[in-house]
């Protein structure tokens, strides 16, 4: 005699809390049992589980927490077994060395794909069309204007022109003549709203090591310690060896603000970080 089961959440967590053995052991149970029911619907492709700011999972041996590892396990454990289920996870940078840090196997189990920032027709394109059927445009020079200031990164692009188009509008209801949007003012809603949380995470001595890299970082580029102290010795009253630095570029990456690439070389976590440190430390 058949026993059927509803698979909602209370069905799921009571095989999770039943299966013996390690939190990984649960999870595969759990996993299991919903590959093999969804198996027997009429055109079950599979399932993609899909995190956003994944660069915010992290192991933590001093609490005896190790999420990452434990979805890395129970993932690879998953694929072994053939079934349909995909991992996607989304997120700065400092993601993937996070990940083979956690399990040096997650280089072959992900395909990495980074998305960089648009060249300049698409710029152009990602500004104008959402807008193409609206009685309000940018004029020439004000997307020329969005195409620097976002450096063609496609979230920057999205925050400059929001914030014009609101602009705009907000001084169209009350009837100015000639409403005007200042790059400069949007410039410094972003950097209060996006990079301001990040730059408080750093010392005042760290702050002074992320200017000096940002004079040496080209256009959103890399840089290494060796790179760094010769230029402290140009900038600071006080300059800083390469072991000190590569001292606090661990911290640093720690605390989610620079990153280190496969290639040994450090770049800043967040893109047009650097601008903005430049911009600000100018302003002191």
């Amino acid at each position: 005699q058949s026993v059927s089961h509803r698979l909602d959440f209370n069905t799921l967590r009571a095989v999770f809390d039943q299966t013996p053995g390690l939190v990984a052991d649960k999870l595969k149970a759990v996993l299991q049992l919903a590959a093999s029911s969804l198996r027997t619907i009429a055109g079950f492709k599979g399932v993609i589980f899909a995190y956003d700011e994944a660069q915010n999972m992290a192991d933590h041996g001093s609490g005896e927490q190790y999420p990452l590892s434990l979805m890395l396990d129970t993932y690879q454990s998953i694929q072994r077994q053939d079934i349909p289920f995909m991992l996607v996870l989304a997120g700065l940078p400092t993601l993937f060395p996070k990940l083979v840090e956690a399990r040096t196997y997650a280089e072959r189990m992900f395909e990495v794909m980074f998305l960089d920032r648009l060249n300049a027709e698409d710029s152009r394109m990602a500004i104008l069309k959402p807008i193409e059927n609206c009685p309000a445009q940018f004029s020439e020079s004000g997307v020329d204007m969005i195409c620097s200031a976002s450096g063609g990164y496609p979230y920057f692009i999205q925050f400059f022109c929001h914030e014009a188009y609101d602009s705009y509008l907000q001084q169209y209801e009350f009837n100015l003549d000639y409403p005007n949007v200042r790059i400069d003012d949007i410039t410094r809603k972003l950097d209060s709203a996006f990079f301001a949380g990040r730059w408080a995470r750093a010392t005042d001595r760290q702050r002074e090591l992320l200017y000096v890299a940002s004079l040496v970082q080209v256009d959103d580029g890399e840089f290494t310690p060796q790179e760094v102290a010769a230029k402290t010795k140009e900038v600071l009253a006080k300059p800083i060896s390469p072991s000190q630095i590569s001292q606090m570029f661990s911290t640093l990456s720690d605390a989610g603000l620079i990153y280190k690439n496969r290639h040994g070389k450090y770049a800043f976590a967040v893109p047009l970080l650097g601008r903005f440190i430049r911009r600000n430390w100018q302003q002191r």
